[in-house]
Order: C-alpha cells, then structure tokens, then sequence
C-alpha cells in the first residue's frame, strides 16, 4: 500500500477530518483508487467499525459508492456499523443508499440479522425502517430472524420484531428440523421468551416439527430445569398439548388427555 493510503487508513482509523481533507489536496484520486484496487477493508469500514460518524459523513459525501464495497469477510460498513451498535452510522448509512440491509455477508447475515443477534434494538428500528422486508430474509440454515433472537438471548429484539410483523407465517416459521421458535424457546427453557411468546395472537402452540413433536414434546426431550413445571403449566393453559408418551415424566404425564 502506498504510503498516501497508508495515511488515509490512519487518518479513518483516528476519525480524523482534518487528515481526510489534507490527504484530498495532496491527491484527488485518492477514494478512486482505493475503490478500485482495496480487497479488504476501504477506509469506510474503519470508520463505521470505530464510529466515527463525522468522518463517515464526510467520505460518503465524497465517495458515496463506497457504502456498496464488501471486505474480505463480504461484510459491507453497514453490517459493521450495525454489529457495533452505531445508529448515527447506520441512520447516515441508510440514507445514501437502504438498499444495503439486505445485502448478506459470508455467513448469509445481512446488517439487520448482526444487529439481532447483539441485541442492538434502536439500530434495528433505523434498518426496519428503511427496509421492512430485511426481517423476511431467512438464513442459509432455514432458520428466520426470530430463530437467531431465540438462539442469542435477545428478547428485546424478539419482540420489536414481533411487533412491527405479526404475520402467522412469520412468528411460527420452521428451521430445517421444523421448529419454530416456540420450540427452541422450550427446549432452552428460556421462560421469559416463551411466555412472551403465548401472549402473541398469531403464535401457534401446537405445532409440529420433523420429529412430529410439539414445544410441549420438547420440553421432556431436554435437560431438566427447576422451572420446567412452570413452563409446563404455561403450556396447558394456552391448550399446548404433547403427542409423545410423557408418563415418565417426573411431573406427570401432560398428554392431549390433560389438556
């Protein structure tokens, strides 16, 4: 690397303006140059990774194609401004070009799907704003966006997800074993997530998954836990019913003849 470009990185590393403008009046090809020949990381990426949203600002009005420019991982400044929590960065992100929340990275992550799975809600709000269809795309493993909230721990997340798309194909969607994420909900014995989700009108208690199980199957399938009778009793009340045999079961059956 040249040491003009050197120079820039440090100078989008430190977020500093001052540096951007003088290395412009040094060489006006500079952003031209890195747009055509950076394989990695373009200045754009440091800075959105660093939050430094002024000298974001100022290169996107510059060089606003370089909102579009992946790194080697084919994460955009967007997916790296969203995992990081930066909503100043994303907001002004956003605005030159919303189209980049449904770009996806290595991993088939789009920005939105990073900022799920950190729990960054206000962030998610800018990208489901800008773009409401992101939170439809699923991932590379059928899993949905709600699956990843279950999987991290992200209630919040799970439910401003919930809220702005209530759709019944939506919140029961299946992964590749056919679960929804009632059914990871259960076997993680995550019981604030699972009673928020009985409280959802469109949320289906009963459905079942490859293995022809139901949440309330999984809840015997897995390790037991002091509140396992507690989810249980959740269940029953919102007629979840279980379709293996439970007679074993240390709490007692809890079978369609309980329901």
């Amino acid at each position: 690397m040249e040491m003009v470009e050197t120079k820039l990185f440090e100078a989008a590393s430190k977020g500093s303006i001052d540096s951007l403008k003088k290395l412009l009046k040094e060489d006006l090809l500079i952003l031209d140059r890195v747009f055509i020949n950076c394989f990695s990381e373009t200045p754009l990426h440091v800075a959105a990774l660093l939050g430094h949203i002024d000298f974001v600002t100022e290169i996107i009005r510059i060089k606003p194609q370089l909102i579009t420019e992946l790194n080697s991982l084919q994460s955009s400044p967007l997916h790296l401004a969203s995992a990081k929590g930066h909503v100043e960065i994303v907001r002004a992100l956003l605005s030159v070009n919303p189209r980049m929340c449904l770009a996806r990275d290595r991993n088939g992550l789009t920005p939105l799907h990073l900022a799920a799975q950190k729990g960054r809600v206000e962030v998610m709000t800018e990208l489901l704003h800008a773009e409401p269809d992101a939170a439809r795309l699923t991932l590379y493993g059928g899993e949905n966006i709600l699956h990843l909230c279950v999987k991290h721990y992200q209630l919040e997340a799970l439910k401003l997800l919930v809220s702005t798309i209530s759709e019944t194909e939506f919140v029961n969607a299946k992964d590749n074993d056919g679960n929804t994420v009632l059914h990871l909900a259960v076997a993680d014995k995550q019981v604030e997530t699972i009673n928020f989700l009985l409280t959802v009108a469109a949320i289906e208690v009963n459905s079942l998954n490859l293995n022809g199980k139901t949440p309330r199957d999984t809840l015997i399938q897995t390790r037991r836990h002091v509140r396992d009778l507690e989810i249980q009793e959740s269940l029953k009340r919102v007629g979840g019913f279980g379709n293996q045999n439970t007679s074993c079961w240390p709490y007692g059956s809890f079978g369609r003849e309980d329901g």
